[in-house]
């Protein structure tokens, strides 16, 4: 019998596999997951004290460990930051939390929402998909390990066209199948 915290684990699992993998949305994804260096943590927390001080131990882990062992994190926050402001309000906490113990530089949080939408697009908009998750996620990546991989690209900033153009792509049937969290409008 599974937890909340297993599911939890096991719906995002599958979106980074069958979505940001599969689909090719972030080419950096695959080489930390085949080698087992991506860590799912599941955040209990119903305020943002506690939320805080679980980014604060998840980052505290990931300066204290080498990226041969943990690569990247994915912090998951089933039970609160439901909407959408909300959660992009934390970030700025998330943000000053890296600034205060000089973690900016070193490591970034990347975004991922069910409800993720990008400054001056519409909610409805395809582009969004491509980081609506099942669940709010602070997702903490190392700056070096993105530096180099960005450096080994030739157009890197292509990366969003592309995946815009590969959601665009993608026949309604397979976006619910890919999305079934999603209340999207047929």
């Amino acid at each position: 019998m599974s937890t909340i915290i297993d599911d939890a684990i096991l719906d995002v699992e599958t979106w980074l596999d069958d979505v940001v993998i599969g689909l090719n949305l972030c080419p950096f994804a695959a080489t930390p997951r085949k080698n087992k260096q991506v860590r799912f943590t599941v955040s209990q927390a119903l305020t943002e004290e506690v939320l805080l001080a679980d980014l604060y131990a998840e980052l505290t882990l990931m300066s204290q460990t080498p990226a041969e062992e943990v690569e990247t994190s994915l912090l998951i926050v089933p039970d609160m930051l439901n909407k959408f402001d909300d959660y992009n309000q934390f970030l700025d906490l998330a943000d000053a939390l890296l600034e205060e113990f000089e973690w900016d530089g070193i490591f970034q949080i990347a975004s991922f929402h069910p409800d993720y939408c990008f400054a001056e697009t519409d909610i409805d908009s395809i582009e969004n998909l491509t980081n609506r998750s099942p669940y709010p996620i602070l997702h903490i990546l190392r700056e070096a390990t993105l530096e180099k991989a960005l450096e080994k690209m030739t157009s890197p900033d292509e990366i969003f066209k592309r995946n815009i153009e590969t959601m665009n792509e993608l026949p309604d049937e397979k976006i619910k199948a890919l999305f079934p969290y999603l209340h999207l409008s047929s």
